[in-house]
C-alpha cells in the first residue's frame, strides 16, 4: 500500500493505492551456509511487508530500541541539510527510540531516465539497499529519485510515495521543479514530503484500521486526515500555502494522540 502527493490542477492532493507482496526471495544452500544467513534473510522479510503494519514497531521502544534510516539518492540528488536535520528532530520528537536515531547516507548508482513506476522503485531497493532490521535495530530506507513517477502527467505529478513498511520514495527532481516553479521553499516542500510520507509509515491515518481516533479520517480522501491544518490533510501541500509557509504544517491532536497509542511520543 502506498500513498502518493499529487499536485493536480495547481493543487497537491493526495491518493492512496494497495500494493501486496506476493513473492519473497528463497535462498537455498547448505547447512552451512543456513547457519551463517538466518538474520540476513529474516531481516529482510522484516522490511517487506505492507505499509503500516510496522508503525507500532516504528514508534515504540518495545521490540526496537532504536532506528537506522537509510537515505539513497544518486549523485546531485541528496536533500537539503536543513530537511535532513529537521527530519531528525521530527522522529527525536515523536518516536520512542532510547537506543537512538541513525541516518545513514548512501550514493547508489542506477540507471538514468526520465520515469520510474513503483515496481522499479521496488527493484532498486532491492538491488540498493543496504541497511534492514537487524536485532533490536529497525530500519527505514528512503530513496530520493532523480526521475519523476510514471504516473505523471502535465497536470498531476507525484512528489512522494510510502510503499512497504519501511520504505518511501520521494522524487527530488520534481520537488526541486514544483519549488522553482511554484516559487515556494524548497525546504519546506522537502520537509513537508518528507513528514507526510513518514506519518503513513506510522499508520496516519488509519492505515490498518487500527487508530483510536479513526472517526478523523477523511473518507472523501481515505488514509488522510480532515483537519485541514494537519500535516496528514490530503491538501497539506497546496503549492500557494508555500509562498507564505515558513514552517511544514504539524500534526493535530488526534493524530499525535494515534502514535502515542501505538508507543509514539
Amino acid at each position: 500500500m502506498f500513498a502518493n502527493i499529487l499536485i493536480k490542477n495547481m493543487k497537491i492532493i493526495k491518493i492512496n493505492h494497495f500494493f501486496f507482496l506476493f513473492t519473497f526471495l528463497v535462498i537455498i544452500s547448505c547447512k552451512k551456509d543456513d547457519e551463517s544467513t538466518p538474520l540476513i534473510d529474516e531481516a529482510k522479510s522484516e522490511n517487506l511487508k505492507p505499509l503500516g503494519t510496522s508503525a507500532t514497531d516504528l514508534l515504540s521502544q518495545n521490540t526496537y530500541s532504536s532506528l537506522t534510516l537509510e537515505l539513497a539518492f544518486t549523485t546531485g540528488f541528496r536533500p537539503s541539510q536543513e530537511a535532513i536535520d529537521d527530519f531528525k528532530s521530527f522522529l527525536e520528537s515523536r518516536i520512542n527510540k532510547p537506543g537512538g536515531i541513525v541516518f545513514v547516507e548512501t550514493e547508489i548508482i542506477t540507471p538514468f531516465v526520465e520515469s520510474q513506476t513503483i515496481d522499479d522503485i521496488r527493484e532498486i531497493e532491492d538491488e540498493q539497499r543496504i541497511h534492514y532490521t537487524v536485532a533490536d535495530d529497525i530500519a527505514i530506507f528512503i530513496y530520493f529519485s532523480h526521475a519523476k513517477a510514471s504516473t505523471d502527467s502535465e497536470i498531476s505529478v507525484t512528489l512522494g510515495t510510502a510503499y512497504r513498511n519501511t520504505s518511501v520514495v520521494i522524487y527530488q527532481q520534481t520537488i526541486r521543479e514544483v519549488s522553482i516553479s511554484q516559487n515556494s521553499d524548497l525546504y519546506v516542500l522537502e520537509e513537508t514530503t518528507l513528514q507526510h510520507e513518514i506519518g503513513h509509515l506510522f499508520g496516519l491515518v488509519n492505515i490498518q484500521e487500527d487508530d483510536i481516533h479513526s472517526e478523523h479520517e477523511d473518507l472523501a480522501h481515505r488514509k488522510h486526515c480532515k483537519v485541514e491544518s494537519c500535516l496528514m490533510y490530503f491538501e497539506t501541500n497546496l503549492p500557494g500555502s508555500f509562498r507564505n509557509r515558513i514552517n511544514v504544517p504539524s500534526l493535530d491532536s488526534l493524530c499525535i494522540e494515534d502514535l502515542q497509542a501505538k508507543g509514539g511520543k
